[in-house]
């Protein structure tokens, strides 16, 4: 493995020029449930924004979120956040190289700890994501799919296994790369692989159904309705989202479930005619857990009654204003249109 990483691994990653275990346990969070050439734009803007701990711990919700836009599952920037403001309060402005302490922070799980651990200092560590599960479920002929408990053990058992004694930081690399490269999910690249010899799952032709997929279910579908109000001066009318949930923390539209909810909600705080609303396309968007389909009302040339100025959580916003905020996607294409 670490041969062909020094012929065909990825050397110019921007977290691996220094790997310092802020720059990694940066990466290794962007890149929980998101691509790699997704994530590089991300990580160099947020790095160019808060360029070491105690930076990022200094900084608002609202200045994480507004560079952490786009990238998705945003309870990864919360944690962060939380993560940054802890180790300036417990750990001297750094992340403790300990494992226990690192797992015991928001956001940081086993893999993702010993990752940090053996790509910052080389420690001896065993990574599971869900690149070095494929390999491992291949290579080994491992059947199951790989998120029970039984199943990831036996994973966890082969990757502490593999370790070798040195160059912990390049191996780490070396899985990941590895399997976002060769052996991929769909069409590996087999016949060049350097582990064919001994893959069961290659040698059983087995390597398709391996590893074995996460019984699937229909997520079930929801509806909102979303407000994009305006006022006189062309400032679009934001509401803070609740602290958990989707979205949590995030300026959006003001939401509700039905056309009466939105009706009640538009009467008790704008100065208007419901009736008048532009009904928008719907915008779809899908979530690990479920779709939800926005039904988009939108009104213009509107006087806010006094107590939307009194309430922090719901405020009248200019463009420029909405640029250095962090939005939900959908939200930001619609209001982008």
């Amino acid at each position: 493995m670490l041969q062909w990483f020094d012929q065909a691994g990825r050397h110019d990653l921007p977290w691996q020029h220094p790997r310092s275990a802020y720059r990694v346990w940066l990466s290794e969070i962007m890149l929980q449930q998101t691509q790699v050439s997704t994530v590089i734009p991300y990580f160099e803007r947020f790095l160019a924004a808060f360029p070491n701990l105690p930076d990022l711990a200094a900084a608002t919700p609202d200045q994480v979120s507004a560079q952490w836009a786009g990238l998705g599952y945003y309870a990864r920037a919360r944690n962060l956040h939380a993560t940054a403001r802890i180790c300036v309060e417990q750990h001297g402005g750094d992340l403790p190289r300990d494992f226990d302490a690192l797992l015991a922070l928001p956001g940081i799980g086993r893999s993702t700890a010993g990752a940090i651990l053996a790509q910052a200092w080389g420690d001896r560590f065993a990574i599971l994501d869900g690149n070095v599960k494929r390999v491992l479920a291949r290579y080994h002929g491992i059947s199951g799919w790989p998120g029970t408990p039984a199943v990831e053990k036996q994973l966890w058992q082969q990757a502490q296994a593999h370790l070798p004694d040195s160059r912990l930081a390049d191996y780490t690399q070396a899985q990941m790369d590895f399997g976002a490269t060769l052996c991929t999910r769909a069409r590996p690249a087999c016949l060049v692989c350097v582990l064919q010899s001994d893959c069961v799952a290659f040698a059983q032709g087995r390597v398709d159904e391996l590893p074995t997929s996460k019984p699937g279910k229909a997520l079930p579908e929801r509806e909102a309705i979303m407000l994009w109000l305006e006022d006189e001066q062309g400032r679009v009318l934001l509401q803070r989202r609740p602290p958990t949930g989707i979205w949590a923390g995030l300026w959006s539209l003001p939401e509700a479930s039905d056309e009466a909810a939105a009706r009640d909600w538009f009467d008790r705080h704008i100065s208007g005619d419901f009736a008048s609303a532009q009904a928008l396309p719907d915008v779809p968007h899908v979530f690990s857990h479920y779709k939800l389909r926005i039904q988009p009302r939108r009104l213009s040339g509107l006087r806010p009654r006094d107590r939307v100025g009194e309430d922090n959580d719901l405020q009248w916003l200019d463009r420029e204003q909405l640029r250095a905020l962090g939005l939900p996607a959908p939200i930001r294409k619609l209001l982008d249109r």
